[in-house]
Order: structure tokens, then C-alpha cells, then sequence
């Protein structure tokens, strides 16, 4: 059992570090007040663990993933349009994609720490000690790794999206069999750079995990239990296998986007709509019928032609105000007359102004992180079971 005095001193340091970071991210606006709240309680879940590498894993994240995102933020606001307001860009960051990218690593970290610390009551009982029961060991506890490739990927992922973006080549869709080249902003599209970019946040990750555990056979201080000495060898395989696995987690983030999440294009800019918080952006119900009866490969530099759409999804409805129902009523008046208070929006033609660029309607960009977040972290579980032949069933095991 953990004494008070480790509770303590892990206070002691963990306590000023999140208010640190609370401040942080309400001075930057960073994150919404709900947004905050939830990442003080995801701090204090990393904050139980034994270890301090969940904790540290989650401050480095946060830190290296706003400070991506604020690089030439002013650029990057004006490659993509948002769903509401006038500016594009990335906002602040909602409670749910805080939970999409850390929920699967504070499972894990508090299924670790309840597992650390059924070892030391077990110490406590039967006074034995396990081999390795509290440093970690070639072929040690297999949770450790999942909460790794959580950080990794979603780091490598934050990395590749914020810097790929300013790459100056046009993303390729990576779902298209023609890598066909799609606005800046698409889901599923990459570019070189973005795939280096993700390799760099995964990187850096893992370079912190590195300093960060506490290997056996090292400087025992305070370890309870032992193992053999990791040689250089083993700890460069898992620091590339564990850098490499969190870039494939941008590139697996690409392909759910790119499949399962729809995006929209505004066809008088020819620029990606972005939804707020990661949400959808809603289009209207006749929009795919609009799609195959007009020609979407207009001039979107010089086209002013185009419908608005009143509302959002369910809800949106075209105005039909047009020439042809003149004549009958009050429609007979100008529908364009600018005097006229209550005159028809749209331009005219009916073409819809918003389109589809790719993907189906099935998840929003929140449902996607935390899909590719949960795989990378049981697919790295299991691949080191299957590597260093430890039973999945030992997984849990104390």
C-alpha cells in the first residue's frame, strides 16, 4: 500500500503542476471551462499512479500540443472555414476531445496502479517479492505500453494535423485509390511533411517515457523488486517500436477520417468546414440529390452563385423565393430587391454551397481520435504479448 508519505510528496509536486497547467490553459484559451475541469480530473487519475510517467506523459502532451497548434495559427485560420463565426482556425478544446484523447490512457493508468499496488500489499502480507514487481522489466507489465501508445499516437496525430497543414503541396487522400489531391483541412488527407511531423510528436513521447521509467537494474532507490539490467540494444527496440507504432497511429487516424468521417467543402472558397469542437458539420438533406444534378467543379474564386442554406442539417431548408414562383401572391415581388427586409437569401440557382468532399457521416472527428487512441493502445498490448510471449491473460495479473 502506498504510505502517506508518498502521497505526500507526489502531492506535493502533482498539485502545483496541474494548477500550473489549469492556468495555462485559461490563459491561452486553450481549452473551455468545461474542457478545464475535465483535464484537472484526468491530472489527478494520472496523478495516483505510483509512477510519475502517466502524469509527465500527460504535461508533456498538453504542453507540445498547444504550443503546435498556436504555430502560425493566423495562417492556418485562413485555410479552412469554421461551421460558425468568421475566422477559421482551431478554438478551444471541449471537454469531449479531451476525453477522446486521454480517457483510454487514464483507464489504463488507474488499472496499473491498482496493479502496483496489490503487489505491495502482497509484499506487505506475505513479505516475498516478486521479480519486478515495481520496476519495470524486459517483458514487464503490458498496461505500461498501452498507456505509452495512447501518448504517442495522439501526440503523433496533434503533430501531423496542426503542421502538416502548412505544408506547401496539397494533401492526397489516403482512402482515394488516386491519392486524389483535397483542400487543406480534409480528413484522411496527408502530406510528407505532416507524416514527419507525427513521427516527431511520437517521438518526442517516447524520449520522454525513456527518462521517465523506472527500469530495472538501474538505480534500485526506492524500487521495490528487481530484474536484469535492460541492455542498449532493448531499449533503443522499444523506443523505435514504440516512435514508429505511435506515427502509424496519425496514419490510422487518417483512414478512419477519411472513411467513416464526412468532409464538407464551402464551394464558393473550395475550403473545408470545420465543426466546432470536433462535432459535425451539417449539411442539407437534398445535398447529395444537389451534388449529382450540378457541376461541383466550379470556379470558386469567381462563382457568387450559390443557395444558402437556412439552419444546419435536419433543420437547414432552401429558400424558394426564386423567379419561378413569381407572380403568385406576395412572391411577386423581387425576391432580390434589397429594400425588402424579408428577401429570398440564396442567389438563385439553387446550388448548394455546401458539398461533400469525402468519407461517410458516421463519426464526428472526437468518435475517430478516441476509435484510433483505444486501437493503438490494445494493439500495442497485444503485439508486446505476442513479442515477449507474455499470456494476455496475464495482463492483469498481480
Amino acid at each position: 500500500m502506498t504510505t502517506s508519505i508518498d502521497l505526500v510528496m507526489k502531492a506535493v509536486v502533482a498539485v502545483p503542476a496541474t494548477l500550473a497547467l489549469v492556468y495555462r490553459a485559461y490563459s491561452h484559451n486553450s481549452l473551455t471551462p468545461l474542457g478545464i475541469l475535465t483535464a484537472a480530473l484526468t491530472a489527478a487519475a494520472h496523478a495516483l499512479h505510483p509512477w510519475n510517467l502517466p502524469f509527465v506523459l500527460l504535461c508533456v502532451f498538453f504542453l507540445a500540443g498547444t504550443r503546435v497548434t498556436k504555430i502560425k495559427a493566423d495562417v492556418k485560420a485562413g485555410l479552412t472555414l469554421p461551421s460558425k463565426g468568421s475566422t477559421g482556425g482551431e478554438g478551444p478544446r471541449t471537454h469531449v476531445q479531451v476525453l477522446a484523447n486521454s480517457l483510454m490512457a487514464s483507464i489504463l493508468t488507474l488499472m496499473h496502479a491498482y496493479q502496483l499496488r496489490a503487489r505491495r500489499d502482497a509484499v506487505v502480507i506475505h513479505r516475498e517479492i516478486p521479480e519486478g514487481s515495481f520496476c519495470y522489466k524486459w517483458g514487464g507489465d503490458l498496461l505500461v505500453l498501452g498507456i505509452i501508445a495512447n501518448y504517442a499516437a495522439v501526440c503523433a496525430d496533434t503533430f501531423s494535423s496542426e503542421l502538416g497543414i502548412l505544408s506547401r503541396t496539397s494533401p492526397r487522400l489516403i482512402t482515394s485509390f488516386s491519392l486524389r489531391k483535397v483542400p487543406p483541412g480534409t480528413n484522411g488527407g496527408v502530406t510528407l511533411w505532416g507524416l514527419v511531423a507525427g513521427l516527431l510528436g511520437s517521438m518526442i513521447i517516447v524520449a520522454t517515457s525513456l527518462m521517465f521509467l523506472p527500469f530495472c537494474g538501474e538505480d534500485t532507490s526506492g524500487k521495490v523488486g528487481g530484474g536484469e539490467t535492460w541492455t542498449t540494444s532493448q531499449k533503443a527496440t522499444l523506443a523505435w517500436a514504440l516512435s514508429l507504432w505511435g506515427a502509424l497511429g496519425s496514419l490510422l487516424d487518417s483512414f478512419l477520417g477519411g472513411w467513416f468521417q464526412r468532409s464538407v467543402r464551402d464551394v464558393r472558397s473550395g475550403k473545408i468546414v470545420e465543426g466546432e469542437g470536433g462535432v459535425r458539420v451539417l449539411t442539407s438533406p437534398s445535398n447529395a440529390e444537389a451534388y449529382e444534378r450540378y457541376d461541383t467543379d466550379v470556379d470558386v474564386t469567381t462563382s457568387t452563385k450559390a443557395r444558402i442554406l437556412h439552419g444546419e442539417g435536419g433543420s437547414a431548408v432552401e429558400s424558394r423565393s426564386d423567379s419561378s414562383q413569381a407572380g403568385a401572391g406576395d412572391n411577386s415581388k423581387n425576391p432580390y430587391d434589397p429594400k425588402d427586409r424579408h428577401r429570398s437569401s440564396h442567389f438563385g440557382d439553387r446550388k448548394p454551397t455546401r458539398v461533400v468532399e469525402s468519407g461517410f457521416d458516421l463519426l464526428d472527428n472526437n468518435d475517430v481520435n478516441f476509435l484510433m487512441a483505444f486501437s493503438m493502445s490494445v494493439g500495442a498490448i497485444v503485439l508486446a504479448g505476442w513479442y515477449w510471449q507474455v499470456p494476455l491473460e496475464d495482463i492483469l495479473k498481480v
